[in-house]
């Protein structure tokens, strides 16, 4: 028996990604590796509460995890699912129009 597709669950997924600061920041991450919220500052060109507010959303919906290192707290891609997500749509092929 095939299994049922939790489509709730898939738009939720792109809810959270369809906003430009959180989309910049989830390919940035995977671009970059895991960073921080300074980091991310200085990449992404917003101030470090509003990058916050937006992390928040991503791990709501399970987009990054989080790993405090002594003061610090770094952020990565938590889902293989996201990544190849992103990479379908940040690559060139991805650009493609399928008629």
């Amino acid at each position: 028996m095939k299994e049922r597709i939790d489509y709730g669950t898939r738009a939720e997924l792109l809810k959270a990604l369809a906003h430009p600061v959180r989309l910049q920041i989830v390919h940035d991450l995977l671009e970059n590796g895991c960073r921080n919220v300074r980091c991310m500052e200085a990449r992404v060109g917003i101030s470090q509460s509003c990058i916050s507010q937006h992390l928040q959303k991503l791990r709501l919906a399970g987009v990054v995890s989080a790993e405090r290192s002594g003061n610090e707290v770094y952020y990565r891609v938590a889902s293989s699912r996201v990544e190849r997500l992103m990479e379908a749509w940040m690559s060139e092929e991805g650009d493609v129009r399928v008629v």
